[in-house]
């Protein structure tokens, strides 16, 4: 069975798809994690964020590896874990353009079907619906109020222990840029897939949205 959870930055996507992985031992796939990891990858190499080519020999040479260690996701690039590295501000302020950039996506909607394998498997992202999982069985689309998800970032970072100057404002700002460019890319933009269940979670608890999708995979099994 194929899940695909789609929607803007911070809406919970992750979070979800990890717990529902867990429960249903299908294999997760953080499709964000990797167009980050590209991101990551051009910094660390020093190159332009728009420098297409460039960022493509640098994913050749490093790589980008997703890794289940203790339930959790790493990744992994050039031999080190960059986990952290790939949420800090720089990153996320940054990943539109990577993201956006053709022979990028080209190459990581490849590695994500490949993955995708013949596995059961939940992957979430912004075009998982519509472009890397067209014929996934579940389409979920996750939506919540940015300012909801800019406490939700700030929260992460907490959580994480990753170190920023930015209010609660400013990450809301970011967010709404960040969907702004998003949905507006020429290459797969977000959207909802027609076939998509919409779910806002902005006043819901993780758990909540977890049972909401779990009852959605489970009424596809039953046809």
């Amino acid at each position: 069975m194929q899940v695909a959870i789609d929607g803007p930055a911070s809406a919970g996507k992750s979070t979800v798809a990890k717990l529902i992985a867990n429960k249903l031992d299908f294999v997760y796939i953080d499709t964000g994690a990797m167009y980050r990891a590209c991101t990551v990858i051009a910094r660390n190499n020093h190159l332009d964020y728009g420098d297409e080519d460039a960022i493509i020999k640098a994913i050749d040479k490093d790589g980008i590896e997703l890794k289940s260690e203790n339930g959790e996701q790493k990744v992994y690039s050039a031999g080190k874990d960059i986990s952290l590295e790939i949420r800090t501000p720089e990153i996320s302020a940054n990943v539109s353009q990577v993201s956006a950039l053709p022979k990028i996506r080209k190459k990581m909607v490849a590695l994500q079907r490949k993955m995708s394998g013949q596995v059961d498997v939940i992957m979430d992202g912004r075009d998982i619906g519509t472009t890397v999982l067209p014929n996934a069985e579940v389409k979920i689309f996750l939506v919540a109020s940015a300012r909801s998800r800019a406490e939700r970032r700030m929260k992460d970072f907490k959580q994480r222990g990753i170190e920023s100057t930015q209010t609660v404002e400013q990450i809301e700002k970011d967010i709404a840029e960040r969907d702004y460019k998003d949905s507006h890319r020429k290459i797969s933009p977000l959207r909802r897939a027609e076939d998509a269940i919409e779910i806002d979670t902005t006043n819901m608890s993780i758990d909540q949205v977890v049972e909401r999708i779990l009852a959605e995979i489970e009424k596809n099994k039953k046809k």
